[in-house]
């Protein structure tokens, strides 16, 4: 039952610290993120669709993936609210679709699919919720991503609670602790420090269980869920230990907190109740405030208990029989969920394989037709080059005979002027003879 309530509580403290965390990871205008600030605050009140219908119209008209990523990340847990499964499945899906592959804005995923995981476990979806949590730890290892890592080893940590695994449980969250450290996320620090003092309780560990309490406790001031939170743990460890009059004043003290009956769901309450009375002596009503649980299990895990302080052993060895029936269902279940897992992780292991072969063998393509387009383009060259070599050839086979032929023309034009030269001395050399004749008689 303790699992089942750090669950819960976990959600109950996303939706609380909510407003406070808050950032622009989308990088939009800031009217635009004060819209998606202001239906994150209250992201289970139903109006918010219609903000989500306004601000993904916008991002269709301007073709902006950030609005549209905004305005689904506001509508998804309006439907889980309402109960709407397939639609927020859709939303999911449509965000990862849009940036699942973006470095850029790996903080806006990864906080989304992390939020996403923690309805997957609310529903019982155990396996999906594993999943996602896998591949957030991929993508964070890939990226060398601190946020990453922190939120999937959270999940994962959640998991191996809901499962019974304190040990496995124990080890996630400590991770978790140091990769908020390294992200600069020390606002997630408190809430992990519960849940190790939780697990601990389980493993019996109640000195560390307390003084994780006491170091959660020193983060009151700024989230005041944390002090209920740590009001419970250690009315659960109080009251594991025998401790009665420390269980009893922790009790008072928590019930008289207003905040008591807002973050704390009813089955939480009433096991501490059960509790509570089962403490004082007042078997009758703490069988009345176990059977107001809401599953046989937790019914059966609290009231078998009861039967035993009040000495009714057969009442109690009966509810001790269907407890641990109950519990070999969950083991199969776990079994069941284990082989799923499996199997969608070697399916996911192959679709990358598949993925990266394909992409190989698309580089290979590339190479290969940038190889025969730069063969086609070098030949192309060559040819073009030879082709200019032969008409430069041939312009110069043309320009020596053209000029051989004008040699020759000249040659003879002035083989024909000294021709005409030599005709022209003559006549001369004849005349001046004549005229010597002449002058002689």
């Amino acid at each position: 039952m303790l699992r089942k309530a750090v669950i819960t509580l976990f959600a109950l403290f996303l939706c609380l610290r909510g407003g406070a965390q808050i950032v622009n990871s989308l990088r939009v205008d800031r009217e635009t993120y004060m819209m998606y600030a202001s239906a994150r605050m209250q992201q289970f009140n139903p109006d918010n669709l219609a903000v989500a219908d306004s601000l993904y119209s916008r991002g269709v008209a301007q073709n902006n993936y950030r609005l549209k990523c905004y305005a689904l990340a506001i509508e998804f847990p309006v439907r889980y609210f309402l109960g709407e499964q397939e639609r927020m499945d859709e939303c999911i899906e449509e965000i990862r679709s849009m940036v699942g592959e973006r470095k850029d804005v790996r903080t806006f995923y990864l906080g989304v699919i992390h939020e996403w995981c923690q309805y997957l476990l609310n529903e019982g979806r155990i396996s999906e919720a594993m999943l996602e949590a896998r591949e957030m730890e991929r993508i964070a290892i890939a990226e060398k991503n601190a946020l990453g890592k922190l939120y999937s080893h959270r999940i994962i940590g959640l998991i191996q609670s809901e499962r019974t695994n304190a040990y496995l449980a124990v080890d996630n969250f400590t991770k978790a602790v140091r990769y908020c450290r390294e992200a600069h996320a020390e606002h997630e620090l408190p809430n992990l420090y519960i849940l190790i003092a939780q697990e601990l309780i389980h493993l019996k560990d109640f000195i560390t269980a307390e003084d994780y309490c006491i170091k959660a406790e020193e983060y009151q001031d700024f989230y005041p869920s944390i002090r209920i939170k740590a009001l419970m743990t250690r009315a659960y460890l109080y009251n594991a230990r025998g401790w009665n009059n420390a269980f009893w004043t922790t009790y008072a003290t928590l019930t008289a907190d207003p905040l008591y009956a807002v973050q704390a769901d009813a089955d939480s309450r009433h096991t501490m109740d059960a509790a509570y009375l089962r403490s004082r002596g007042l078997f009758a009503e703490a069988l009345a405030a176990a059977d107001s649980l809401a599953t046989a299990r937790d019914r059966h895990d609290v009231k078998h208990g009861i039967y035993a302080d009040m000495g009714s052993y057969s009442d109690a060895y009966s509810e001790l029989s269907l407890l641990l029936n109950e519990r070999d269902s969950v083991y199969i279940r776990v079994q069941n969920e284990d082989l799923a897992i499996l199997d969608a992780e070697m399916n996911n292991a192959q679709l990358r394989q598949e993925a990266e072969r394909l992409k190989a063998q698309n580089n290979i393509t590339i190479l290969v037709g940038f190889l025969v387009m730069f063969a086609i383009a070098f030949f192309a060259i060559l040819l073009s080059q030879w082709q200019l070599r032969q008409n430069l050839d041939e312009m110069r086979r043309k320009n020596s005979q053209a000029l051989a032929a004008l040699q020759k023309a000249m040659e003879a034009k002035e083989s024909e002027n000294n021709y005409k030269i030599k005709i022209l001395q003559n006549r001369t050399t004849n005349r001046l003879f004549d005229y010597e004749n002449i002058l002689d008689i």
